[in-house]
């Protein structure tokens, strides 16, 4: 491989974890639901709860960022009606039909960024194909390594998934990166494992502030308040650690990290017109 070949191959350049350059334009961040599954509090949480019968329902979500000159780049890519049927999990309307809503054809995407290879967030790749994804070299190596051989690790990968990953590999459509680095001017990613060996949180440059699309380093507002994490864990030193890493990152603004399966934040955060409460704008302050 030579040329643009060649950069995608390799890691990419780190980013500082600092202010982003004034001179950049702001992003706007929509935080989109396509499924949501019934559950009790304490399949939310590792440590015993008071009521652990409590009904705490946990959503999915996609992110949709929009940036200067009509560039798009969308984060993680969800899982497909097949893949919602075989882990009992219900798929309000395809990550795809929830695109063309926002009136974003996945087809046109050229950039994805896949915070870390669960099935929720890594199953849909095929819709995307013209975009390069970005990754973390370590947690493609982490979905390929030994440690796979234990089935509590596995559970939340699926191996189609990590397949298309690798096949996008061979194609020269992945980008690694390794730790902080930037994705476009005003997007940068950030390693914080904990969940996941290779999981990242995406920093965004926005009117209000930098947003951070904490994905599953934070399934809820309540793990970090608490200090009492989502039980699928791989690091549990590293996911505290990355509570603190992205509350940092947004400048220290609790209201700028993202949960990334709180049904709260479709509270939180103004609704987009004509997408009945299913899509949010995390640009725009707090309601409430």
């Amino acid at each position: 491989m030579t040329g643009s070949d060649d950069r995608r191959a390799e890691t990419a350049k780190p980013a500082s974890t600092g202010e982003l350059d004034p001179i950049r334009q702001t992003w706007e961040a929509y935080a989109i639901r396509y499924g949501r599954h019934e559950r009790t509090a304490q399949t939310n949480h590792l440590l015993p709860l008071p009521d652990p019968h409590e009904a705490m329902p946990l959503d999915y979500y996609v992110w949709l960022l929009r940036g200067p000159g009509g560039q798009e780049i969308v984060v993680d890519t969800g899982f497909d009606h097949e893949l919602a049927a075989k882990r009992g999990r219900k798929l309000s309307r395809s990550v795809a039909d929830c695109l063309s809503s926002m009136g974003t054809a996945p087809a046109a995407v050229r950039d994805v960024i896949i915070t870390h290879l669960h099935y929720d967030h890594a199953g849909s790749l095929g819709i995307f194909p013209n975009a390069r994804f970005h990754l973390q070299e370590r947690e493609i190596h982490f979905a390929v390594g030994r440690h796979m051989c234990v089935h509590a690790i596995r559970m939340p990968f699926e191996a189609e998934h990590v397949v298309a990953m690798v096949r996008a590999l061979y194609a020269d459509r992945v980008e690694f990166h390794e730790g902080d680095a930037e994705v476009a001017p005003g997007v940068t990613v950030h390693r914080v494992g904990g969940h996941s060996d290779g999981l990242q949180v995406v920093r965004v440059e926005t009117a209000r502030g930098p947003v951070v699309l904490a994905s599953d380093a934070m399934h809820f507002y309540a793990n970090a308040l608490s200090g009492n994490p989502f039980p699928i864990i791989f690091d549990l030193g590293a996911m505290a650690a990355g509570w603190r890493t992205a509350k940092k990152l947004a400048g220290g603004d609790d209201s700028r990290v993202i949960p990334g399966h709180d049904p709260a934040v479709r509270d939180r955060f103004p609704a987009v017109p004509g997408q009945d409460g299913e899509v949010v704008a995390l640009h725009l302050p707090p309601v409430g």
